[in-house]
């Protein structure tokens, strides 16, 4: 039974980092040869209990171990501070990226970096985004299970803040549907007048959302089809790096865990 008790060992280990753990490192805190250690990575990576990031080969546990309870909170220094991605994401643009976290019931900025260009829209690190009309906060509700997504919606103001803003449940959820199946949201003119913004999801290594990046850019320089794709390239670029950092090794889901997607408008 010593293999069994040594891949419990190492699912128990990386259930608490959230920054995952490397065979060096789970060797040394483990005491299990490193030979034996990797075999059971790779046998738990098989049966999808483990995933490895290709970015920096750490381990992380993995979709089939969701049940053992999410690993430790995923704010780390990657979302602490301007992560590389995220830097890059707005020296290619010019525009302001930023990354929103969902802290129970509320969207809030964690981290930020501010655009060459000037932004009528303000955001500032700590600042709630609302739930209903911010792409950050939308790109954040759209995996949750439809009934949650419904419940934390209903809790909440809906306000027009433009004529654009969706102002119902029903609306909302539809939307959330929309997000799924492309796997980013666009806000345009639904929070401040003359601002267009574009956001995609971080998973980790489970497939749960931890984060959202978004870049925000003034509307006139987002008129053109081609402005909006670089835009939206850009983020979804750094979303996929983001997530490979939190051990994200699947496809991104394309319909809420607990509940089947509602029809998009």
């Amino acid at each position: 039974m010593q293999v069994v008790i040594r891949a419990l060992s190492v699912l128990r280990a990386l259930a608490t980092k959230g920054k995952g753990a490397t065979l060096q490192e789970l060797h040394e805190e483990l005491d299990i040869p490193v030979g034996s250690a990797h075999r059971v990575l790779t046998t738990l990576m098989e049966e999808n209990f483990v995933t490895r990031s290709p970015t920096n080969k750490r381990y992380f546990l993995g979709p089939a171990a969701r049940q053992l309870g999410e690993p430790a909170p995923h704010r780390t220094a990657l979302l602490a501070n301007p992560h590389q991605a995220v830097v890059d994401a707005a020296a290619a643009s010019g525009e302001t990226v930023f990354l929103t976290e969902l802290i129970g019931a509320r969207a809030v900025c964690v981290a930020l970096v501010e655009g060459r260009h000037p932004l009528r829209l303000f955001v500032r690190i700590g600042q709630e985004m609302p739930l209903h009309a911010a792409a950050s906060s939308r790109s954040l509700l759209a995996y949750l299970p439809e009934p949650a997504a419904r419940r934390v919606l209903e809790t909440q103001s809906l306000d027009a803040f433009t004529p654009d803003t969706p102002t119902t449940v029903d609306e909302l959820v539809d939307h959330l549907a929309l997000v799924r199946a492309r796997g980013y949201d666009i806000c345009d003119d639904e929070l401040d007048r003359g601002v267009w913004a574009v956001a995609a999801p971080i998973f980790t290594s489970t497939g749960a959302v931890a984060a959202s990046v978004t870049l925000a850019a003034a509307g006139t320089r987002m008129r053109e089809g081609s402005s909006r794709t670089v835009a939206t390239d850009a983020v979804l670029t750094a979303a996929r790096e983001l997530s490979a950092e939190l051990g994200f090794a699947g496809a991104e889901p394309t319909t809420a865990v607990g509940g089947p997607a509602r029809s998009a408008r």
